[in-house]
């Protein structure tokens, strides 16, 4: 039991689906469904993830990202934003290099207490000097040059984030035949 005011999030990115997997991995799906609000970074590829999203979360929040096509497009924003629980989010899929990328995201979004963004795959975590913290959960489907695939969750109480937490997913068995 959650205590009154938290709110639950999943932050989710580069889903890539089916090219980078076939599905989703179960502990993503059961952690959408524990989280009061998801927010994904884009590049989602194919609509059947956002439609299974949208029926799975509580609440959705997403972008599209730079391999998302026309009709991911037409269904969501470049930049998402919204209050949670006393905090100005933003969701955004790509911020550019690592280098200068505080300072760059501080002046591009002045009005925001949290950013979530993608589209390196590699999770990052960190506080620009104003107070923005910056989010990136990596990917749910590919680790690249990452030991592992990932995911994170916080909560959100009382205007102050919390308990941030990055997930590493287990390793994706080969599919094919005699695969269960």
């Amino acid at each position: 039991m959650k205590p009154a005011g938290d709110v639950r999030l999943l932050l989710t990115s580069d889903t890539h689906l089916p090219k980078r997997a076939r599905r989703l991995p179960a502990q993503l799906l059961t952690a959408i469904e524990a989280a009061d609000v998801v927010l994904h970074a884009g590049d989602w590829v194919d609509v059947a993830t956002l439609d299974l999203l949208e029926a799975r979360a509580t609440r959705l929040l997403g972008v599209h990202g730079n391999n998302d096509g026309p009709e991911l497009r037409a269904r969501l924003p470049e930049v998402a934003r919204a209050e949670l629980g006393g905090l100005r989010f933003g969701i955004v899929h790509e911020t550019g290099p690592a280098q200068g990328r505080e300072r760059r995201c501080e002046e591009r979004f002045p009005d925001l207490d949290v950013l979530v963004f993608g589209h390196s795959h590699i999770p990052w975590d960190s506080t620009a000097p104003g107070g923005l913290r910056l989010l990136n959960p990596g990917s749910p489907t590919d680790r690249r040059r990452q030991p592992h695939c990932t995911y994170m969750t916080a909560v959100v109480t009382a205007g102050r984030l919390s308990d941030v937490r990055l997930h590493r997913l287990p390793p994706r068995h080969p599919v094919g035949p005699g695969a269960p």
